[in-house]
């Protein structure tokens, strides 16, 4: 268990100012370095060897310019949780931040993390495996608790009254889902024959699967930043995602959409984001939902949120008003580093800021105040 009191024994061996900000060479690293060389820490990246030079090369820190100041190369990412590897990092003097990558490389052994990972973490190592559907006490869960509008969920295939987003694993990428529409059991039934024949899901694992109701509207991340040193709720920014190949198809006239879907289906993979604001009326029901969300957290996981989180949602249409349904939650640092270019963090702090200049913000602030067990795990 990485509890306070080893915490507390490994912050009293580091250099309290020559902290370096860590983490590993993926998802949304380069807008942590970022953020943190501009509050003046050191950065470091835990990178695979094949994968590293982004990061020691392109990004290198050097000739006044760059974000990586130290790279460490493993032969594959899990490799992190080695006891050599830990040492090197709190050599480093490192504070980690944690990011679905991180996660997802070390094939979710969310155990692991949570006992084995001896190196102060910002943000609440505890509250990570909460983000899969599977667990328990999960996201579904959270929000149900929090009162926050989800889709349905039919419990089995039978139950298929409308339009419906289903949610299962793939094979061979354990980290992205298969998504296919469907608006029966029939056409479920059909679906997934077509995806086992093809080899693209594994049947023993059907009972993984989530059947959402499909919401119809603009999809919006709320990427919120809660502060537990400020006790305050912040929103960072928002965005949307662009996916393969399902942009592509959307570009399509609509009699050519069917044509292509003949031959191939569409695919729900993340490509990247772009930014986009909502209406301002509807801000206030945005910070009520990312306030109940925390307060729920906080009851469920305590300490509650560290720093950044998402609730990923849908505006539906009224009447009798537009209202924000939210499908899926982030619970670490989003991968979305063009929410600085929302006016949303510049409104509160007179600047725009990303998520990983907010971490930095943070981790500095409780250095400072002598307050860094309140914003670490």
């Amino acid at each position: 268990m990485i509890d306070k009191v080893r915490l507390q024994n490994i912050l009293n061996e580091y250099d309290s100012n020559n902290i370096t900000i860590g983490v590993m060479g993926s998802h949304s690293a380069l807008d942590v370095c970022r953020g943190a060389k501009d509050e003046g820490f050191k950065t470091l990246v835990v990178c695979q060897k094949g994968r590293e030079h982004t990061y020691a090369q392109h990004y290198k820190t050097r000739d006044g310019i760059g974000i990586v100041d130290e790279v460490i190369v493993l032969d594959k990412f899990a490799d992190i949780l080695n006891d050599e590897v830990q040492q090197q990092l709190r050599a480093h003097n490192v504070i980690f931040v944690p990011h679905r990558s991180f996660e997802v490389y070390l094939d979710f052994a969310y155990d692991r993390i949570e006992t084995e990972f001896a190196v102060p973490m910002f943000g609440n190592r505890y509250l990570l495996k909460a983000e899969e559907r599977t667990s328990a006490n999960n996201q579904y869960d959270l929000l149900r608790k929090a009162g926050i509008r989800i889709p349905k969920i039919f419990a089995k295939p039978d139950d298929i009254d409308r339009c419906c987003l289903v949610k299962l694993p793939e094979k061979t990428r354990k980290f992205e889902r298969s998504f296919f529409h469907c608006s029966s059991s029939a056409e479920y039934q059909t679906t997934i024959k077509h995806k086992v024949d093809n080899d693209e899901i594994d049947p023993a694992r059907l009972c993984e699967a989530v059947i959402e109701e499909f919401v119809v509207g603009p999809l919006v991340n709320f990427n919120y930043f809660y502060s537990p040193l400020s006790k305050r709720l912040e929103l960072l920014g928002t965005d949307t995602r662009r996916q393969t190949n399902l942009d592509g198809f959307l570009r399509l006239p609509t009699d050519q959409q069917q044509k292509v879907a003949d031959i191939m289906q569409p695919k729900f993979e993340e490509a990247g984001h772009i930014a986009v604001t909502v209406l301002e009326s509807m801000l206030e029901n945005v910070f009520d939902i990312g306030q109940r969300f925390i307060d729920t957290v906080q009851q469920e996981y305590a300490p509650g949120p560290i720093g950044p989180f998402a609730l990923q949602s849908a505006i539906i249409a009224g009447p009798p008003k537009k209202e924000i349904v939210v499908f899926d939650v982030s619970l670490r640092v989003p991968g979305s580093p063009g929410i600085q270019f929302t006016p949303y963090s510049r409104y509160l702090h007179g600047k725009d800021i990303s998520a990983g200049r907010r971490i930095a913000m943070e981790i500095a602030q409780a250095q400072r105040q002598d307050r860094l067990l309140e914003v670490i795990t």
